[in-house]
């Protein structure tokens, strides 16, 4: 049975440099030289594709390397599970997590990489106080939970990056480099990214996130007309008016016109067809001649009009309809859509406008917080309905959708309404960071107050949460036929819960003592159990199922994908039907692939208890036992 210690591959986040170096060998073995990377070789092998010019073209700055690496080192932390500050904390899909970013999407790369179609970030624009970063990276686990007010720290200096630091822009990149980096690895092949920016850092975004994620995959820059009216406080004369959204997609070229996605499920004579929107662009004051409401002859449920009206008039719809052309939800509060067919895709394809114009204001963000607070708790939050465009044009059916500049909860309102409209379940993770919010502070007292009144701790993170509780029930009293997800399981970021051997000279008997039980004292069975889960690669929504085995409670994750049995005393006499049971039960549920068994080292008897175990359950099938 082999230990899973505080310094095992296991109790990290994924390794992306060692999965890098596994790719080059395996696509160049020459290469390959007593397990290293010969460079000499790797760069004969690529011929004159290898550019060697000291002067070359892309976007450098002061610790651009440190934040590539910063990307690239693992995380020893874990997400603790927060049952009592979550909604539907059984049956939900949706994530929350509290934590810094970087350090949260390093622990999510072994479960989630590669499975998230839809990335939305509305980062600070470095307006000169927007975002705060430490000053100091030697241990970003322990730097942060002293940064949030977790833990009695040093002190530690927390800066705003004011417009007088001689590294402005540098800082800025230095904080995003590394989590657009991370992000890449969990997109989709056929993900997209979408990042709200401003005038002031675009050209340093997109040099970025050329590097990136490639320039041959930047799809547009959306302009924004956030502002409705003009400016008059402008020191320049000119009224601000607008604001970008950056796209990117690692093959987003290769699936405008995906023609695997179309099927022909109802054997529709005219071949192969999607499902395409038909909700509209503009609003009844600039085209009034597509709004009206859209009634199914054949049932007579009435689906009313979109804020933003149909895409064709009345004439033309009425012709889809007898063409049989409309997909009609059986839910009235459902969104009608149409059969886009694989044989008209050529003259069907129109593209997408970059121009964002269609009379969404950032007051209407504001007027969203209102709709759901008695007072004013962010400023200026982007729009649900802003988000609910990206949404619908790039994630559908059970996507993920992930935002990890979370902020007031937006992204998640919006994956909620949207799943409301177009029976859609998608599934959101937000992650923010708890930063502090003090009464002393103007800009921030409304905010702290109301988390003092709510009996929360006053952070951002907490204000959150309490939007996507308040979102999820607008949401569902809106729309009374939805019966979709509007929950969310609360994560926290914290330090491992494996105990990590530090001998303290003073008190050695105590160190060996405190060194039997591998687990840190304060941690629960279920915090254990979650760690388990990001650390062998597993959703962190994955179904648990808990049994009583030889007196003991045993859990099956994920359909029998990962075993675990986390009691206190497991005596000889115990080993045999434990044993048995574990393995009738994995019978019983047929995983598709090997299971894994995780045991607590410390429960054990003694040696002889723990190798009768292993060696049963070998015996059975079940070789890949771990202790911790």
């Amino acid at each position: 049975m082999k230990k899973i210690a505080a310094d095992a591959p296991q109790t990290r986040s994924a390794d992306i440099v060692a999965e890098n170096v596994e790719r080059l060998k395996a696509l160049f073995p020459e290469a390959c030289a007593e397990g290293k990377i010969d460079f000499a070789t790797l760069k004969q092998l690529l011929g004159g594709e290898v550019e060697e010019r000291e002067e070359k073209y892309g976007l450098n700055w002061h610790g651009k390397r440190r934040a590539r690496q910063l990307a690239l080192t693992p995380s020893t932390g874990a997400l603790r599970p927060c049952p009592e500050e979550s909604v539907d904390w059984d049956t939900t899909q949706n994530l929350m997590i509290e934590g810094d970013n970087l350090e949260v999407l390093k622990l999510l790369q072994k479960s989630y990489a590669g499975k998230v179609k839809l990335i939305y970030i509305d980062p600070p624009y470095n307006t000169g106080n927007d975002f705060v970063y430490p000053d100091d990276y030697r241990d970003n686990i322990k730097n942060y939970l002293e940064l949030t007010g977790q833990t009695d720290g040093e002190n530690r200096k927390l800066s705003s990056n004011t417009e007088a630091s001689g590294r402005f822009h540098t800082d800025w990149l230095n904080m995003m480099y590394p989590r657009l980096k991370l992000a890449k690895y969990l997109l989709r092949r056929d993900g997209v990214i979408f990042i709200s920016i401003d005038d002031g850092e675009l050209p340093a975004l997109r040099l970025a996130a050329d590097d990136i994620f490639g320039e041959e995959n930047f799809l547009a820059c959306f302009v924004w007309k956030s502002r409705q009216n003009k400016d008059n406080r402008t020191l320049t004369g000119a009224s601000v008016d607008h604001e970008y959204i950056v796209c990117y997609g690692n093959n987003i070229r290769g699936n405008v016109r995906d023609q695997s996605q179309y099927s022909n499920l109802d054997n529709d004579s005219r071949g192969d067809w999607i499902s395409a929107n038909m909700v509209g662009i503009a609003t009844a004051e600039r085209r009034p001649n597509l709004h009206y409401d859209l009634v199914n002859p054949g049932t007579g449920l009435n689906y009313g009009c979109p804020r933003m009206g149909w895409r064709y008039d009345r004439d033309t719809m009425a012709r889809l309809i007898d063409e049989k052309r409309v997909l009609w939800p059986a839910n009235p509060n459902g969104r009608p859509r149409r059969k886009a067919f694989l044989s008209e895709l050529e003259s069907d394809f129109t593209g997408f406008s970059t121009f964002i114009g269609d009379y969404i204001f950032t007051r209407d963000g504001t007027a969203d917080i209102d709709a759901l607070f008695d007072v004013r708790l962010f400023s200026f939050p982007k729009p649900v309905r802003l988000i609910t465009n990206l949404i619908e044009q790039g994630a559908d059916g059970e996507d993920i959708v992930l935002d990890f500049f979370a902020g007031s909860g937006t992204t998640g309102h919006a994956v909620m309404a949207q799943n409301a409209a177009d029976g859609g379940k998608r599934r959101y993770i937000l992650i923010q960071l708890p930063e502090l919010l003090s009464t002393e502070n103007r800009d921030q007292k409304t905010a702290a107050d109301f988390c003092d009144r709510l009996g929360k701790p006053c952070n951002i993170a907490e204000l959150t949460k309490e939007r996507l509780r308040r979102a999820g029930n607008k949401v569902r009293g809106e729309n009374p036929m939805f019966a979709g997800d509007i929950g969310f399981r609360v994560f926290r970021l914290d330090t491992t819960n494996i105990r990590s051997w530090e001998p303290d000279r003073k008190d050695l008997e105590g160190t060996l003592l405190d060194g039997i039980d591998h687990i840190k004292p304060d941690r629960s069975e279920q915090d254990i159990l979650y760690e388990l889960l990001l650390k062998l690669g597993l959703d962190l929504s994955a179904p648990i199922e808990t049994r009583t085995v030889a007196g003991k409670q045993v859990r099956s994750i994920g359909a029998g994908v990962l075993f675990a049995c986390l009691d206190e005393n497991i005596a000889r006499e115990d080993v045999e039907p434990l044993a048995f049971g574990i393995t009738a039960w994995r019978a019983e549920l047929t995983p598709a692939g090997d299971s894994t068994v995780v045991f607590r080292d410390s429960a054990f008897a003694d040696d002889v208890a723990k190798t009768n175990l292993a060696a049963i359950l070998e015996q059975r099938g079940l070789g890949n036992v771990r202790s911790l």
